[in-house]
């Protein structure tokens, strides 16, 4: 009866860190700064959030290697960060929304790193990231 606790306390600490700490209907109106560039839009083509274009449909971000959306037109940099095994997950996707060159430059290890993201998303990332979260 111990180890039949102890391993379902263990399965229910593990499927916990599985969820993002956000709050996703928080992360869902900080979205809106946000869908000026990135539109949501599923697989079967339903669009969640229309947005703009100039950035990748976010829809599946999560777990997806970075500069790899299929018909988006990525920047050398974040091809390379894809290449290099990026993928993005909570830790990646908050570091990169604070200061996305910044955090291409540590990661590639290329000083000239660049991105098409200007905008900094300085608080409530973890927020965007629990809303992004859903969308899989």
């Amino acid at each position: 009866m111990k180890m039949t606790i102890g391993v379902a306390f263990a399965a229910a600490t593990l499927a916990t860190a599985a969820f993002a700490e956000g709050d996703a209907a928080k992360g869902e109106s900080v979205f809106k700064k946000c869908k000026s560039c990135h539109m949501i839009e599923s697989p079967a083509g339903e669009s969640i959030v229309k947005g703009g274009k100039t950035g990748p449909n976010l829809y599946g971000v999560i777990g997806r290697a970075a500069g790899s959306a299929d018909g988006f037109a990525y920047g050398d940099s974040l091809k390379a960060a894809g290449e290099k095994g990026l993928v993005w997950d909570e830790d990646s996707f908050e570091a990169y929304v604070q200061d996305p060159k910044g955090f291409l430059v540590e990661y590639t290890g290329d000083a000239g790193a660049r991105t098409k993201m200007s905008f900094k998303l300085t608080k409530d990332y973890e927020d965007v990231y629990a809303y992004l979260a859903q969308f899989q």
